[in-house]
């Protein structure tokens, strides 16, 4: 009966044990995050969403940067996409397993750029969070910075050299001056290879190498103009929104993006009911869609 007992007891322990390894090699299985804010914010705006992921997935090793807080986000997107990506790369060194990439608003649009000027990137999953990722014409959101600024007359400021410094003014998307878009924006055309350069290649080449891109987005957003700019959508010039698979960026794909989808590597999720300045502090945008791609 007492060697029973000390069996028994030596028994339960290894059982414990195994309990406890298992239980840590789970939390080690789950792949460090890299989040960046929006605009006019800075890292507090995403403390939410960082705490929310650590809760759901213990162990979580999550990267909440503070660059570009505040005014310093409407510096020129090129050089912030830059600057984040010495931080990047550091981070992506220190994890060779992948990590994850999470942006929000324009930070969603920063870090589909740190990804296409950074070739051999190991990120594993890309998710857009109501991200302009085909531009945007709405001054809504830019009366605090810009307050008399008209929509019609955004392009004389947004197409000049001066207006080219500016974050907004890189992804501004006027649909009635395609031809100044193209010739006065020194960004947005470029990073989706609609202009073609000696890095096109990259461009699209480094996101054709994700396990997943994720654009999320709904119709109650009120910022982001037209809402389906979050997914590449965008305005004709008869103002009439042009979904992304029904625009030359996807037909031709110019940035990988039917290379993806066809190969089930693009996920468009459209959530109604949900503002713009709720995505990333809402629970249950996080638990029912964002937290099974953090694995």
């Amino acid at each position: 009966m007492f060697f029973k007992k000390v069996f028994q007891h030596f028994n339960m322990r290894y059982i414990v044990l195994i309990l406890v390894l298992f239980k840590l090699n789970e939390n080690a299985a789950y792949r460090p995050i890299f989040l960046l804010h929006g605009i006019m914010t800075g890292n507090l705006s995403m403390a939410m969403i960082k705490g929310r992921i650590e809760q759901l997935h213990p162990g979580t090793i999550v990267y909440n940067t503070d660059r570009f807080t505040g005014w310093s986000s409407l510096d020129n997107m090129w050089y912030q996409a830059q600057q984040l990506l010495i931080d990047f790369k550091n981070i992506s060194e220190r994890h060779p397993e992948g990590i994850h990439l999470l942006g929000y608003s324009q930070g969603a649009l920063l870090a589909r750029s740190i990804l296409q000027i950074y070739p051999g990137h190991n990120v594993r999953n890309f998710i857009s969070l109501s991200g302009p990722q085909a531009g945007q014409y709405g001054t809504k959101f830019l009366h605090l910075i810009f307050p008399d600024l008209a929509l019609r007359e955004a392009y004389e400021l947004f197409y000049s050299r001066v207006g080219q410094h500016t974050s907004v003014g890189n992804y501004w998307n006027d649909p009635f001056h395609p031809m100044l878009y193209h010739n006065y924006s020194e960004y947005l055309p470029y990073i989706n290879n609609e202009i073609k350069s000696t890095r096109s290649a990259q461009f699209k080449g480094a996101l054709t190498t994700l396990n997943k891109m994720v654009l999320v987005g709904g119709p109650d957003d009120n910022v982001i103009t037209p809402w389906e700019s979050s997914q590449f959508g965008f305005y004709d010039d008869n103002m009439t929104v042009i979904n992304l698979f029904d625009r030359a960026l996807y037909k031709e794909d110019y940035i990988g993006l039917k290379t993806l989808y066809e190969s089930s590597r693009l996920d468009l999720i459209t959530v109604p009911g949900v503002n713009h300045y709720m995505w990333h502090i809402n629970v249950s945008i996080i638990d029912n869609y964002l937290i099974n791609y953090l694995d």
